[in-house]
């Protein structure tokens, strides 16, 4: 009960204050680190997309560019139009899965988004209380 006994001194509400603050502050760094956790764990999904995506373009493209030019210049292509055709297919694939990835990865996405709104939300709360508790003793 935070008003429960009107006749406490200064120092008693000042004490009472200081310690709610550390258990409020102590729980919302609590908070914000399984929230980094959280967003820790998205960026490492997202560094392995972008990793495999890497790993999955050298291969395709050699891939893609041998089948391409062999199975076009069977189908009267030039050699380097089916290169050129079956190369960019390969790198557009790869770019997609690294942009989905790198996604992730952006600072705004790491920031504990939750823990910063709830500090705010505790800080006005905390503000209305001391104003109430000083209208109370004022009024006293």
């Amino acid at each position: 009960m935070p008003f429960a006994n009107q006749n406490r001194s200064v120092a008693d509400v000042v004490r009472d204050v200081i310690a709610q603050l550390t258990a409020l502050l102590r729980t919302e760094a609590q908070l914000a680190r399984v929230e980094l956790l959280e967003n820790l764990s998205r960026a490492a999904l997202g560094l392995g997309l972008i990793i495999g995506g890497a790993v999955l373009l050298i291969p395709a493209l050699v891939i893609l560019l041998g089948a391409a030019v062999a199975a076009l210049q069977q189908n009267g292509f030039d050699p380097a139009a089916a290169a050129g055709i079956i190369g960019g297919c390969a790198l557009l694939l790869g770019f997609i899965l690294v942009a989905v990835g790198a996604s992730g990865l952006r600072v705004k996405a790491l920031m504990p988004n939750k823990t910063i709104q709830q500090v705010q939300h505790d800080a006005a709360t905390a503000k209305q209380q001391m104003r109430q508790s000083y209208d109370l003793q004022r009024a006293a």
